[in-house]
């Protein structure tokens, strides 16, 4: 501000030099009024004064800004009657604005203000009572704003506070350490903790599985901004009881930058999710229900074209392996399909006396199509027990996977006659017009997870098809059956 600004401006109620706040502004423009003209000039919000007279005695650049007015044109003006207001609203604007003396606190009023080129604005204003030294009223301060501007601002406000209160996507601002700083309730009860107990955490106490994805997005948006699209990350999150849980996140990324800078300061990023596990599981059966009835269909029409029986069977096999199973054996029973009694809830456990023939399999290093096996005749050396014998024993399926840890698997699928690198089995019967032909073994190695329900569903309809083929092998060949 300059001296001569400083020497038209006083604060309300300094009668001369003996004031307090005469000493600090000075007439002769010392350091104490560079000080105050630029703590006003500084404000965001346009600030007036007036005295007890109702003089105007500071007039700050955000006024200027907003009305036009200058300072040296504002200062020494009495009240805003003919020149900042319509001089049909000049007595009331100027009542309401003193009003403020003899009232504690503060008092908000809105009226239109006029700009220099004549036109009209909504401000907000929020008045307060200034006293001297004697306690009695000696002026008025005014700070103001565009209404637009306010609700503008209270707009910002409100939306904070209902993302944070409870909104229906998950809501967490973390800082450029990628810590949490904010976490609203939704995203606190996704990621199975507290509010507060996740503020200044790492991530990777929480999430167990998808933290370096997630803190890649996170970096990423520090260092180049929001994504385009939706982002849906898959992490797996442990429980206060030490339990884990796989989700699927649809998550968007804003970067917060502050607006006091002049430049943008990144203060971190505003994550926002929502929780998709369900649709995108659904989605993801949907699309293997697809898939493999296609592989059914395209596996019937293939075998319809095969002449020998057991290639029919063995390229539905094959059709069934893709996306399936790493490895598959076909296992027939010895001399011939036999009628199998119905495995009972109440049997002792013993497995029938039944032996397996290896007639066909696929290569055991590596995926190829399922070959035919010469084993003469002679029996796989299944032990008692043995998953295959099981499923024969049942007329059904039996699954089984190796025990947790990666020195025992070679020994549990070696053992039971399998490719050495199998984790995870599916044993299915080969039924035919009441009678047992054999079994289908799908193997499937660490890498995959192991057979479910819905697997051995899919794994029944298959070994249904390939049965009809053997069966009618075993039709045209009475006298030298499959297995034989």
């Amino acid at each position: 501000m300059s001296a001569s600004r400083s020497e038209t401006t006083r604060p309300p109620g300094s009668d001369g030099p003996e004031s307090g706040a005469a000493e600090v502004e000075g007439a002769d423009g010392g350091p104490g009024a560079d000080l105050l003209a630029a703590l006003l000039d500084g404000m965001d919000a346009a600030l007036c004064a007036f005295d007890a007279d109702g003089v105007i005695t500071h007039w700050n650049r955000e006024a200027e800004r907003i009305l036009g007015w200058s300072a040296d044109e504002a200062v020494g003006r009495r009240g805003f009657a003919g020149w900042a207001v319509r001089s049909a609203d000049a007595d009331e604007v100027h009542g309401r604005l003193m009003s403020a003396m003899g009232v504690p606190g503060r008092v908000v009023h809105e009226f239109a203000l006029l700009r220099k080129d004549g036109s009209r604005v909504l401000v907000r204003t929020q008045s307060a009572g200034v006293r001297g030294a004697d306690g009695r009223p000696a002026g008025v301060y005014c700070a103001f704003s565009e209404v637009h501007a306010q609700i503008d601002l209270e707009r910002s406000i409100a939306l904070s506070e209902a993302l944070f209160d409870d909104a229906l996507w998950g809501v967490v601002l973390v800082d450029v350490d990628l810590r949490p700083t904010v976490v609203n309730g939704h995203a606190a009860r996704a990621l199975g903790s507290g509010r507060t107990a996740l503020l200044g955490r790492p991530l990777g106490e929480t999430v167990v599985q998808g933290v370096e994805e997630l803190e890649g997005a996170l970096h990423h948006v520090l260092a180049e901004g929001a994504p385009r699209s939706l982002a849906e990350l898959w992490v797996t999150l442990r429980a206060q009881d030490g339990s884990e849980r796989r989700r699927c996140w649809r998550s968007g990324f804003v970067r917060l930058a502050s607006p006091l800078a002049e430049e943008p300061v990144p203060l971190g990023v505003g994550w926002l999710f929502q929780d998709v596990t369900e649709a995108r599981l659904a989605s993801q059966e949907a699309d293997k229900l697809r898939f493999r009835t296609s592989q059914l269909h395209r596996a019937g029409r293939a075998a319809g074209e095969c002449e020998d029986p057991m290639e029919a069977a063995r390229v539905c096999l094959d059709f069934a392996l893709v996306g399936f199973a790493d490895h598959a054996l076909i296992d027939l029973v010895l001399g011939g399909p036999a009628p199998v009694a119905p495995y009972s809830a109440t049997s002792t456990g013993d497995v029938p006396p039944t032996r397996l023939v290896r007639v066909a399999a696929t290569p055991g290093g590596s995926a190829g199509p399922c070959l035919p096996v010469a084993a003469g005749g002679i029996p796989v050396r299944y032990r008692e027990g043995h998953p295959a014998l099981q499923a024969v024993a049942r007329t059904g399926s039996v699954r089984a996977s190796a025990p947790t840890g990666a020195s025992t698997t070679p020994t549990w699928s070696v053992s039971r006659q399998w490719p050495p690198d199998s984790v995870h089995a599916l044993c299915t019967v080969l039924r035919s017009r009441g009678r047992t032909l054999g079994v289908v073994t799908f193997l499937r190695g660490a890498t995959r997870p192991s057979f479910e329900r819905q697997d051995a569903v899919y794994a029944e309809d298959v070994t249904a098809r390939m049965a009809a083929s053997l069966d009618l092998l075993a039709q045209l060949h009475p006298e030298n059956p499959p297995g034989a």
